[in-house]
């Protein structure tokens, strides 16, 4: 296998092992997070419904505005502050982060920073 394949794996491994302690209630919903290459992604799931409250993403204008990079750190705080605003405005304060396997590190800890910054509680 190649190096990429073996990194994806243990990423969904890590996933899956993680997503039986993080889960998402109507009270306390899942931020879950995801980033490609290019872009980031952020989503409050309520999990016991299967529906998704508020979604934000480095394809929309509002969040990509003028970065000159939408896969970086500086995107990242924008997204975790959308993500904010969008679900305290949907009723939510509270969530649970889930990282996707990824690393809290870099532009995962961004995100997490800046809904933080905007009043998200986790």
């Amino acid at each position: 296998m190649s190096r990429i394949t073996d990194r994806k794996q243990r990423r969904n491994k890590i996933k899956r092992r993680s997503r039986h302690q993080v889960r998402g209630t109507a009270g306390r919903p899942r931020l879950a997070v995801y980033r490609s290459l290019r872009h980031l992604y952020a989503q409050v799931i309520d999990d016991e419904k299967g529906v998704t409250i508020a979604s934000v993403s480095t394809l929309d204008k509002a969040s990509a505005g003028d970065l000159s990079s939408t896969g970086g750190r500086e995107a990242g705080k924008r997204v975790g502050e959308l993500i904010a605003e969008r679900a305290k405005s949907q009723g939510v304060e509270t969530v649970v982060f889930d990282r996707s396997g990824f690393q809290y590190h870099g532009v995962i800890r961004a995100i997490a920073d800046g809904a933080r910054e905007a009043g998200l509680k986790f």
